[in-house]
């Protein structure tokens, strides 16, 4: 085997090791399992509802702009969707904010290319078991959650190649 698809393989089992160890302390009852469903409404625009996303890779990201690493992964997660949204990426923010104005005025303020919605009753947070911020769930195409962060990973290349691969996977795909 060339010393370069295995240096490849040996990153990417790291990547996936690492991956799982940062996932358990997220929801782990979640992880490989189909993504709860749910509406909400965008703070700029209409309602949005995930399953529409179906065969497309979906990148969940849990904030309040009270949470300033919150809003540096928002930030990053606008570049990354400018960059892949091309290859179908869909990137959905999902506020946590206890104060809905607050929530509002950093959307109007920020304007990320991609959705951000309000969980006004916290229900989606519940549902995707969120007891930190900021929480980032990267879904398959088939609606499967496959990667859990419960920290600001943005910066970090295994973040990348985990995006990477979900808009490679082709499983799925309707």
């Amino acid at each position: 085997m060339p010393v370069a698809l295995l240096a490849s393989a040996t990153l990417c089992l790291a990547a996936a090791a690492l991956s799982s160890a940062v996932a358990a302390t997220a929801a782990p009852g979640l992880l490989l399992q189909p993504a709860p469903d749910f509406a909400l409404p965008a703070a700029v625009g209409s309602n949005v509802r995930l399953s529409e996303y179906l065969g497309q890779p979906v990148v969940l990201s849990f904030w309040s702009s009270r949470c300033s690493t919150c809003v540096t992964q928002l930030a990053a997660l606008d570049r990354y969707y400018a960059t892949y949204r091309s290859s179908g990426l869909v990137v959905l923010g999902i506020s946590v904010e206890d104060d809905q104005q607050r929530a509002l005025d950093y959307a109007h303020a920020h304007q990320p290319a991609f959705p951000l919605l309000l969980d006004r009753a916290k229900s989606v947070s519940r549902a995707f078991g969120i007891d930190r911020l900021p929480t980032t769930v990267l879904i398959d195409r088939s609606g499967i959650v496959r990667y859990l962060h419960s920290d600001d990973r943005s910066g970090d290349p295994s973040y990348v190649a985990q995006i990477r691969a979900l808009l490679d996977d082709r499983i799925g795909t309707p």
